[in-house]
């Protein structure tokens, strides 16, 4: 994959983007899920923001970009299945289905292996319970409605190479990988279905979980809206795993991290040999070495 690639192209489509469809939004209020709800909006959907807090939820409302019948807001914390039930139910009754579920809201710092237990519940509670949540309660009612649909859940490179440093963060969007991964299999196994599930990762993006400890934006963070081109161009192409670069790290960068994280296990180094000091010289040259 090169950045070409990578630039959106107008004339494509995900069936389930289309005008007068609708989009549930999880962390919709802010960063990468406004940023998909303004995008969903100019294509001619509804849309339905799902956040914690009423105020911000208003504000985001009036960003969107759509008449106010286009829009409902919901106050909600992904972390309580009733709120994803309640979500659903007013989703539907003011639409009558849901095209689109995103499931986006996600919260950090957690912790390391053994500190900051109660970040680590929060931390799994939202960022994975919160997918689970959302994916139990809208899943079969997406199936029933017989029309083209899509779950996109946000995940996160650390849930695939798993750096050390913050471990809950890392187990919470490593199993949002792993449950993507299997919502996928099992709904091309459903004769009829016409759900596809996909799995957004994105780069080094500045969204509201970044921005309170810098001061601007870095030179090498990417915008939610450049997130959002992405996921919408890779959607269209049919893609599960919509990994984004950034401005500092690129595709190819980001495919060599994977593999070597994979080979840990293959070639039985020692887990997290990236920064092992042991493996520093051998993960240089393997990066530095052409495909």
């Amino acid at each position: 994959m090169d950045q070409d690639s990578l630039k959106p192209h107008p004339a494509r489509s995900h069936p389930a983007l289309a005008a007068g469809r609708v989009a549930v939004i999880t962390g919709g209020a802010s960063g990468i899920g406004l940023a998909a709800a303004q995008r969903f909006a100019a294509l001619g959907m509804k849309v339905c923001l799902a956040d914690l807090d009423p105020a911000k939820l208003e504000e985001a409302a009036a960003q969107v970009g759509t008449p106010s019948d286009g829009v409902l807001t919901v106050p909600t914390d992904v972390s309580q299945v009733a709120d994803l039930q309640r979500l659903k139910d007013k989703a539907y009754e003011r639409f009558g289905e849901v095209a689109v579920l995103m499931n986006n809201a996600g919260t950090a710092p957690g912790g390391g292996p053994w500190d900051h237990y109660d970040r680590w519940r929060k931390v799994l509670e939202v960022n994975l319970w919160g997918v689970i949540n959302g994916v139990q309660t809208f899943t079969q009612a997406m199936i029933d409605q017989k029309t083209p649909g899509a779950i996109i859940n946000t995940g996160s490179k650390q849930g695939i190479t798993c750096p050390p440093g913050d471990t809950a963060y890392n187990v919470s969007k490593a199993g949002v990988k792993v449950l993507t991964e299997a919502l996928a299999h099992q709904l091309r196994n459903v004769e009829g279905c016409e759900i596809t599930a996909h799995l957004l990762v994105p780069g080094f993006t500045y969204t509201g979980i970044t921005r309170p400890r810098r001061d601007g934006k870095p030179p090498g963070a990417w915008t939610a809206d450049q997130v959002v081109d992405v996921l919408v161009e890779r959607m269209a192409s049919g893609d599960f795993y919509i990994i984004c670069p950034d401005n500092d790290v690129s595709w190819e960068m980001d495919r060599k991290r994977i593999q070597w994280a994979a080979e840990d296990i293959t070639e039985n180094r020692p887990p997290l040999s990236r920064w092992h000091p042991d493996y520093k010289d051998a993960f240089a040259a393997f990066m530095a070495k052409k495909s």
